[in-house]
């Protein structure tokens, strides 16, 4: 692997009452977070392709490794995410080369919100959700921390309307 890896961390988190109702099944949802070295960290880079492969390869280890914490299937995870942020010394678009979703700038112990939606259909709300991960020690200034996370459902007792898991079509990615 081409990036440099300081830290891997897996959450798990499992709802099994909202509301003083109980949850069933549970609602299950897990992120794999890495912290890596910004290779371009302190410095203006015009090509940042190195960083392109390094979210490629990035993505598809934390993907497994937060599958695997669900104990599941990929095919069957329902909802994904994914989220980073540059330490101090990064700039933002080497979050984006990373992994083009939700990115920021923040230090240590600085919490990622990953935006969570269902994977074949955008328009299905009851999987509009997120998960808020943090590492304590991470990003240092000339680290970038990037996070994966995946569910098994959508959020606990849905109930706003609009498109149905039931209802996916999949075939333009929205609904």
């Amino acid at each position: 692997m081409k990036a440099k890896i300081r830290k891997l961390v897996t959450f798990v988190e499992e709802t099994r009452v909202e509301m003083d109702r109980a949850v069933e099944p549970p609602t299950r949802r897990a992120a794999a977070v890495g912290v890596i070295d910004n290779p371009f960290a302190g410095r203006y880079v015009e090509d940042l392709s190195l960083l392109i492969d390094i979210g490629e390869e990035l993505g598809a280890l934390l993907a497994e490794r937060a599958i695997a914490a669900l104990g599941i299937e990929g095919a069957s995870a329902e909802s994904y995410g994914k989220a980073a942020a540059v330490g101090e010394n990064g700039e933002l678009e080497h979050a984006a080369a990373l992994i083009p979703s939700s990115k920021k700038r923040g230090g240590p112990g600085v919490a990622l919100d990953v935006p969570l939606g269902h994977k074949d259909a955008a328009f299905v709300r009851s999987h509009f959700d997120g998960m808020e991960v943090r590492i304590a020690d991470a990003p240092r200034a000339n680290e970038i921390m990037v996070a994966v996370a995946v569910t098994d459902s959508g959020r606990p007792h849905p109930r706003v309307g609009g498109l149905t898991k039931g209802e996916i079509k999949g075939v333009d990615g929205l609904r």
